[in-house]
């Protein structure tokens, strides 16, 4: 890709979707063992987008880079809770939120979301980036804001 500032982790197909989504749309970014296929079929364009090489911080840092955060809702972030540690946020979570905090420059909290109950807010997500994060429930839900 011959473009300046744009990470080079972000292929063509995700910078179109980033570029597509509206106000308020919402993009799932799923870890290594989420069933990414299945699920992106049910989102608005179809689309499934492979990172299979970054961790979901790196994915999101990018994405970010272009693309920001809702500033009308509380929680523009979410995430799927772990169902043995309910309430608790895993590190691949706070590492995530603090990540959003730094690039928004403001304060970001994740809303932790019940992991059946994150199915059904992934299908009606925009698109999926299926990232290769490793670490348990590194299922996230990113709303976006104006630029």
């Amino acid at each position: 890709m011959a473009l300046k500032n744009i990470p080079e982790i972000l292929c063509p197909d995700l910078l179109w979707i980033l570029s597509a989504m509206g106000h308020g749309d919402e993009l799932a970014i799923v870890d290594k063992n989420f069933s990414a296929c299945r699920v992106s079929r049910k989102t608005v364009t179809g689309k499934l987008i492979s990172m299979n090489a970054a961790s979901a911080t790196d994915a999101i840092a990018a994405i970010l880079a272009v693309m920001p955060l809702d500033h009308f809702v509380e929680q523009p972030l979410m995430h799927m809770e772990d169902p043995d540690q309910a309430g608790t946020m895993l590190p691949v979570h706070t590492d995530v939120e603090l990540l959003c905090s730094t690039v928004e420059k403001r304060s970001i909290k994740s809303r932790s979301i019940e992991r059946f109950a994150y199915y059904p807010l992934a299908e009606s997500c925009f698109a999926v980036v299926h990232t290769g994060e490793t670490r348990p429930y590194g299922n996230f839900i990113l709303k976006k804001g104006v630029v």
